[in-house]
């Protein structure tokens, strides 16, 4: 009888016990908070996808993925602040390249993401059970990495589908996460893609996660993360020999424009004006024609 009061004891115990090693413990907070990343999204495509399904593929469906990913910076402590949201305020279709650290981009991603956008991904998440069924519905363009010769296919087709149903699309030129200071080197598809459908490519940079989030040191607690929008840089007359130097151009600006906000502390929760126009940024985006940066508006989401 003993035993079993004991047993009982400890059993009420352990949801305390648990509670406790949450608070005190940063890398239980690390995996708990992942998990439940991880868990939402799967959870939500699962609900949403039945309603998604009864509209069929169209990319009017990704408004429903953005509205189900929103929540999650509550959830979790993120402050979003957009600098430079003017730069979206264009109605013709283009192309958004962002740096990539973290699934954690997803919610930098749907803070911004305009009307009649999707995203370019990697094949193999069509294959990822609901959250592929969910990502394919919502007209995400899956591209094999592995062939190049899909992949040219993919952009070729993309390109005309851009201009004939006003579409914009978001890649992500690196390639692959990188929480490095410095961005990798470029992938040249997104930069092909924008001169084949002759539409603007708009810079896109997310402030490092440092502060705040680190798959190395297991940290993910309460923080800000500052989302940059650059001035466009156009493509209109620009052919296919020119994509090495458009890539190197927008590769600049973004990188130039990373070094800065690191510099300035733009991860940390009491940063709450824009850095200094960068002028080496500026420079390599006046050589392509778009036009000079002009000062950022900030937009804080809490």
């Amino acid at each position: 009888m003993m035993e079993v009061v004991l047993l009982q004891g400890l059993l009420l115990l352990l949801p305390f016990a648990a509670l406790l090693l949450y608070w005190y413990s940063v890398t239980v907070q690390y995996f708990c908070k992942v998990a439940f990343f991880n868990c939402w999204i799967a959870a939500m495509a699962t609900l949403l996808s039945p309603y998604a399904a009864l509209r069929g593929r169209t990319v009017e469906n990704m408004k429903i993925l953005r509205a189900a990913i929103l929540p999650l910076k509550h959830f979790f402590g993120i402050k979003m602040q957009v600098w430079g949201s003017e730069h979206l305020n264009i109605k013709e279709p283009y192309v958004m390249v962002c740096n990539h650290q973290a699934s954690l981009d997803l919610m930098g991603m749907v803070e911004i993401m305009p009307d009649r956008c999707v995203p370019i991904a990697k094949k193999e998440l069509m294959y990822m059970g609901t959250v592929g069924w969910a990502c394919w519905l919502s007209g995400i363009i899956f591209i094999n990495r592995q062939k190049t010769g899909d992949a040219i296919d993919v952009i070729t087709q993309t390109a005309r589908t851009m201009q004939h149903e006003n579409l914009r699309v978001w890649i992500f030129p690196e390639g692959t996460r990188n929480q490095g200071k410095s961005m990798l080197p470029f992938k040249r598809g997104a930069f092909h893609l924008a001169v084949q459908a002759q539409v603007p490519i708009i810079p896109i940079v997310i402030s490092p996660y440092w502060n705040f989030f680190s798959s190395k040191d297991k940290k993910f607690i309460p923080g800000t993360c500052i989302i940059r929008i650059l001035p466009r840089i156009e493509t209109q007359g620009l052919s296919p020999k020119d994509v090495p130097d458009l890539t190197e151009t927008v590769r600049k600006a973004m990188a130039d424009a990373l070094s800065e906000m690191s510099a300035n502390n733009c991860g940390d929760q009491n940063s709450e004006q824009p850095p200094l126009p960068c002028s080496a940024g500026a420079n390599a985006v006046e050589e392509t024609g778009s036009p000079r940066h002009e000062e950022d508006t900030t937009r804080i989401s809490n």
